[in-house]
């Protein structure tokens, strides 16, 4: 299969959830973001990152909340999207978001001394 036609696949699977996941009913799905979607060459399995807001034992709840819901969104996918077939979800927690914000902290942290050095020495 052509990586154009996967990158398809991908993006239409990625938005296909996202809005999928938004209609579990699991208190545990709180505040899920998908953020990218990764398909296998055959199509038979996919590998969806979400991110989540709260604390690590909320995120843990949400995770275990999303795989419970895995055949949920499987036939949700069947109804919305035209494949024949539709890949096996699993999600996994995709921590880029919190390292990209832990870099904004330790960058205005250097900052913040840096200018309370310059200020100290004039």
């Amino acid at each position: 299969m052509s990586s154009h036609r996967l990158d398809r696949v991908r993006n239409l699977l990625r938005q296909a959830t996202s809005e999928i996941v938004g209609r579990i009913k699991d208190p545990r799905v709180g505040f899920v973001t998908v953020t990218d979607a990764e398909v296998s060459p055959d199509l038979r399995h996919a590998r969806v990152y979400v991110s989540i807001l709260g604390s690590e034992d909320e995120r843990k709840q949400a995770l275990k909340g999303l795989e419970s819901a895995r055949g949920f969104v499987r036939r949700e996918l069947h109804k919305e999207i035209t494949l024949r077939h539709i890949p096996e979800v699993s999600f996994f927690l995709d921590e880029s978001l919190d390292r990209g914000m832990r870099v904004n902290e330790l960058l205005a942290t250097a900052l913040r001394e840096d200018e309370a050095h310059h200020a100290t020495q004039d």
